[in-house]
């Protein structure tokens, strides 16, 4: 198997990091990105390769490193949109005016995909959505509320974020599966990492406390369905469009079927971006 090109965002940290150093092992090329300036360059000293810095709550941040990328790299092969994070109980905004959840988690990676777009294509490349069962347990997509002003409830928030990055995986394959874009989002299981590092948030309980170790999953399992769909090939190991879990189909949300909502949810963010 020749070895791809794989640009992983989120890679200085988590499963990012764990992906990058699995895939790096495989005879891939990685471009790990991350926002923290010392824990990426450490990963891309250990996977030979530059260092690309990018933070999702700036969206000149991310307009600057689809720049970069297109600059260094003549093919993309894989893209994994794994940078995320849940945020604390109060609302807070970006730089750009939008809620943080919103925008770290999906239109960031919105941005970049859409900037990226034309060398994917041209690369015939996948493009991996890490999303997460909390799109089932928590997500529910009101349209005409896409920044959480009404009301904000930081699960909720994170769980309409991580539906949103299933939603806009449906809609790639609908508009480029016949370009050659394989599109597939999937869920990591709960990890054991930094993952809810704020203090106010409500799944640090869980997360930065003694109780991950009873319900977390470990770094290197949660990373193994990420580097299974980058090293796959839609059609064969896996189905584009689709929704994964353990390397396999799951079930998720009820309006990640909507087609409709997934157009819609596509056109509104390309407004709010001006693309």
């Amino acid at each position: 198997m020749a070895g791809k090109t794989i640009v992983i965002t989120g890679a200085s940290d988590g499963i990012g990091r764990e992906a990058a150093r699995a895939l790096h092992a495989q005879g891939h090329t990685v471009i790990p990105v991350g926002r923290n300036g010392e824990r990426t360059a450490q990963i891309a000293r250990e996977v030979g390769a530059r260092v690309h810095l990018a933070d999702f709550a700036d969206l000149t941040s991310v307009r600057e490193l689809a720049d970069d990328l297109l600059t260094q790299y003549d093919r993309i092969d894989v893209l994994a949109n794994n940078a995320g994070g849940i945020f604390g109980k109060v609302r807070e905004s970006t730089i750009d005016g939008h809620e943080m959840t919103f925008q770290v988690n999906y239109l960031a990676p919105f941005l970049l995909t859409q900037l990226l777009k034309d060398r994917l294509i041209a690369s015939t490349a996948t493009i991996i959505n890490t999303s997460s069962v909390g799109a089932r347990l928590f997500g529910q997509l009101e349209i005409d509320d896409l920044d959480n002003e009404r009301s904000f409830s930081a699960t909720r928030a994170y769980g309409t974020a991580k539906l949103e990055q299933i939603l806009h995986v449906k809609e790639l394959d609908r508009r480029y599966r016949a370009q050659g874009i394989g599109a597939v989002a999937f869920h990591p299981g709960n990890i054991a990492t930094s993952f809810s590092s704020a203090p106010s948030s409500p799944m640090r309980l869980i997360y930065q406390t003694p109780l991950k170790k009873l319900f977390l999953t470990s770094i290197p399992k949660g990373a193994d369905t990420l580097v299974y769909l980058a090293e796959g090939e839609p059609g064969r190991d896996y189905a584009p469009g689709e929704y994964y879990v353990k390397r396999k189909p799951a079930r998720t949300h009820a309006q990640a079927d909507d087609a409709a909502l997934a157009r819609e949810l596509w056109e509104r963010s390309e407004r709010m971006l001006a693309l």
